[in-house]
């Protein structure tokens, strides 16, 4: 029994040397964590700072990807688009033409020959008096017939006497 209560003294003093240690080590983390955290945190801030730098800048490369892809693709697009238009403006005239519908430049060209017509006509033309307009045919029913005319009267031959 003695030997037994020696081991469970010795017992009880490693527990409590391993628990004081165990003390000292969390209060020296502690301690460290108080001093090197300032550092610690410093450190972090430059690590952020530098990735930030280098995030933005591949975000810029994908921007400017992107943008010019996108450039790209709407100029492939309007140039498509532009061939559609012409396509169907040349059908259309096409039709027009084959339905006999003067195009916009053949009447253009007409408009101003018939202005040069009519100045060149305009031009030799003599001023005359401007004449009074007819008067509105009369309707049938209204219309009476004229008045049957007497013959005029026969003159006489002049006398040798009357005459002289």
């Amino acid at each position: 029994m003695a030997k037994k209560k020696i081991d469970v003294e010795k017992m009880q003093k490693n527990v409590k040397e391993s628990a004081n240690r165990i003390w000292l080590a969390g209060l020296g983390a502690l301690s460290t964590a108080e001093k090197e955290g300032g550092k610690v945190f410093k450190n972090l801030v430059k690590k952020g700072e530098a990735y930030e730098k280098k995030a933005k800048s591949q975000l810029d490369e994908l921007r400017g990807s992107f943008e010019s892809a996108a450039g790209k693709a709407k100029d492939s697009a309007v140039h498509a688009w532009d061939r559609v238009e012409d396509a169907w403006d040349d059908r259309i005239a096409a039709t027009l033409r084959r339905i006999g519908v003067p195009s916009k430049e053949e009447i253009g060209r007409l408009t101003r020959r018939v202005e040069e017509l009519t100045e060149l006509v305009e031009g030799k033309a003599k001023p005359r008096r401007a004449r009074k307009p007819a008067a509105a045919p009369r309707a049938a029913a209204k219309r009476k017939a004229p008045a049957k005319r007497k013959a005029p009267a026969k003159r006489k031959a002049p006398t040798k006497s009357s005459a002289a």
